[in-house]
């Protein structure tokens, strides 16, 4: 067989370069742990779109795609949980299913210096450090959930039976 032209493998060469700089730590852990996913992208345009506006340039069900919320419990332990992007998290219910008395948003400003992503990016999977998770027992209901793969305008696509291999979580009641 003959060789590929120089040129051609140069092509390939460039190409897979900017195919390994888009992957996120959250593609990198998922691909890690084994854990099938895909990825969708939508336009971004002067503001990060909110969740609903993401599910639905996506064509989805805003039930089956889920916002990451970072919150800060009483004891000063940190919280991450994903919800529906068109519900509320329960704060109450959110401290209990953690066993803190109470728990609250962080500020904004805080989000990238804790995870290392920015708000409209932030993934559960690939933050600077791993913090205790819960998961909207609805995300059970669907075959594929969808989330944040670690940058605007980036969603993965995940199975919930999946999702273990890559993410320590559990599932409960969080929204309102």
């Amino acid at each position: 067989m003959p060789a590929a032209p120089a040129c051609s493998r140069e092509v390939d060469d460039i190409v897979a370069k900017n195919v390994k700089e888009e992957k996120t730590n959250a593609m990198r852990l998922l691909e890690a742990a084994g854990v099938p996913y895909v990825g969708h992208t939508y336009e971004v345009g002067d503001h990060a779109p909110g969740g609903v506006e993401v599910a639905q340039a996506l064509g989805q069900d805003p039930d089956r795609v889920f916002k990451t919320l970072v919150t800060v419990g009483h004891t000063g332990q940190h919280h991450v949980f994903l919800v529906p992007v068109a519900a509320e998290l329960d704060l109450k219910k959110a401290a209990r299913a953690v066993d803190e008395k109470s728990i609250a948003m962080i500020k904004q400003k805080e989000l990238l210096p804790l995870t290392g992503y920015i708000h409209g990016g932030c993934s559960p999977i690939g933050m600077k450090k791993v913090f205790p998770t819960c998961i909207d027992e609805t995300a059970q209901l669907f075959d594929t959930i969808m989330f944040s793969g670690g940058r605007v305008g980036f969603q993965v696509e995940v199975a919930p039976e999946d999702l273990p291999r890559a993410l320590d979580f559990t599932y409960a009641d969080l929204t309102v």
